[in-house]
């Protein structure tokens, strides 16, 4: 079943509900659209599946009823510059499962979405479970990302203050200057971004109380540290040095923690669904 929703800034995004109909419902917010062709081979020299979206709801879908959309790709086609907050991302996650006709739910996300099924699980006592990738929901770098995102809204208001790095289609990760990089994405896009770290200044993920007690798994890339240069405020986001620091704390407050093993195992690889899958579909089949 698929749907066109309208969320709450008047937006209209299509969410679909498939999967085995007697399976728990699995909410995932991270189910991007296949792209094809140019598009699809540039993403795979990046180490992205073309078809992630698609391989996520397959590969959940024998086992599990899968309620998807892609909240990042309709955020970027929609900016909502001052909206994009803590509680109107759990309105959204709400009404689309209320427009789905789904009561309860496990939730899955992945980086600033890992986030936000934090702020969700403790705005509501719907959720089944939660599966945090890429971002630790114990002394999280919400301070470190406010300033990322701060500086790159800086770049995309004034692009010619950037330094102008040109790069080819075929370029590769590798071949790129992150500190001479241009920003090239509408300010709007950006705004929503710092709009949301900005109202996550005060929250502290210390002293969170959940709503009810429920499974939580949260994971990383062993090597998921990502240092910037100085034009975008020279912070290291370390993920995964977070996540292991407090494992054995996670752990005593109810969380299953698990570190994604690989030589490339950074930020991007371990959100691919090859690396995800085999680690929460057991994890659901199990606490589910």
């Amino acid at each position: 079943m698929k749907k066109i929703v309208t969320l709450n800034d008047g937006s209209k995004m299509e969410a679909g509900l498939t999967g085995n109909p007697s399976g728990k419902v699995i909410m995932l917010p991270i189910a991007k659209k296949s792209v094809y062709g140019q598009q699809a081979e540039s993403l795979k020299r990046w180490g992205v599946d073309p078809e992630l979206g698609e391989h996520f709801i397959d590969g959940l879908s024998d086992q599990f009823q899968v309620l998807y959309f892609d909240y990042e790709g309709h955020l970027f086609e929609n900016p909502q510059p001052d909206q994009l907050t803590p509680d109107h991302m759990t309105k959204d996650f709400l009404l689309i499962a209320d427009e789905m006709k789904v009561d309860t739910f496990s939730y899955y996300g992945y980086s600033w979405l890992a986030l936000a099924g934090l702020q969700l699980a403790i705005r509501t006592n719907r959720l089944e479970s939660l599966i945090m990738g890429g971002f630790p929901p114990y002394e999280g770098p919400y301070k470190e990302m406010m300033i990322v995102t701060e500086k790159t809204h800086g770049q995309a208001l004034n692009p010619s203050s950037s330094n102008d790095a040109k790069y080819e289609e075929n370029t590769t990760p590798d071949e790129i200057d992150w500190d001479h990089i241009q920003i090239t994405l509408d300010p709007k896009q950006t705004q929503q971004f710092f709009t949301m770290y900005q109202n996550l200044m005060d929250f502290d993920d210390t002293s969170i109380h959940y709503a009810s007690d429920f499974p939580k798994l949260a994971f990383a890339g062993e090597k998921d540290t990502i240092v910037y240069g100085e034009s975008f405020g020279s912070v290291t986001v370390d993920m995964i040095g977070i996540l292991q620091k407090n494992k054995q704390l996670l752990e005593q407050l109810g969380w299953d923690v698990a570190i994604l093993e690989g030589e490339g195992m950074d930020h991007t690889q371990a959100m691919q669904p090859n690396a995800v899958l085999p680690l929460i579909k057991p994890w659901l089949m199990e606490h589910l």
